[in-house]
């Protein structure tokens, strides 16, 4: 797997990143929901940086002008409910993108302890065989969730491209998925974190991003 960890180099999604980790900013759902969109769309662009371009040629009022444009656009697949601003900021950028919505959640044991399977439940998703697939979750923490994501995208077609986009991870969860993806899979992720807690979280992480983005869940 390529990684692009965008914490390597200063730029200004350290503001964004300090905010959605902020407890205090925290607290404002709409502008952690705005700040993981504006993520996404820096992400998207560097992406974007990648893809093939064809020459072509456009009219304008004066005259003709010959432009790289994207190829095709690609298919954009979010895990939800957390992923959904974050897609929301990719989808800004690919604004002509097909996608696809998955829930997947991890299930854990009675004894609450950090063993847990991950639960895929729901598809919605167009053919993606032979297409730019772009993976979208804001957490990367074990990386169970995105790996469960993938295989069960398999049936659906053989992307020629996957990216994946996030925004926090962990050491592990990015040495896992570089091991379970192929090898060109390229991982856009806005900064990494050395370690997860008992439970699987990212520490230090911003918590929960689905709560945090739309209100805690039973």
């Amino acid at each position: 797997m390529i990684v692009n960890d965008f914490s390597a180099k200063n730029s200004v999604l350290n503001q964004f990143i300090s905010e959605v980790r902020n407890i205090n900013i925290q607290q404002d759902r709409m502008r952690f929901r705005r700040n993981l969109e504006r993520i996404g769309e820096v992400l998207a662009y560097e992406l974007s940086k990648e893809l093939t371009y064809t020459d072509r040629t456009i009219n304008t009022p004066l005259g003709r002008k010959q432009i790289e444009l994207v190829d095709e656009q690609p298919v954009l697949c979010s895990i939800l409910r957390a992923g959904v601003p974050l897609h929301t900021g990719v989808l800004n950028y690919f604004d002509e993108a097909e996608n696809t919505f998955i829930s997947a959640f991890r299930k854990h044991e009675k004894n609450e302890d950090g063993e847990f399977d991950v639960v895929v439940e729901y598809v919605a998703t167009p053919n993606i065989d032979g297409k730019v697939l772009i993976l979208i979750d804001p957490m990367l923490a074990t990386g169970s969730s995105m790996y469960s994501v993938y295989e069960a995208l398999k049936k659906y077609g053989t992307p020629k491209e996957i990216h994946i986009v996030a925004v926090i991870g962990s050491k592990q969860g990015v040495d896992y998925i570089s091991e379970q993806f192929p090898k060109q899979t390229k991982l856009w992720i806005a900064t990494i974190d050395e370690k997860l807690n008992d439970r699987g979280y990212i520490v230090p992480g911003l918590g929960d991003a689905g709560d945090l983005a739309y209100g805690e869940k039973l």
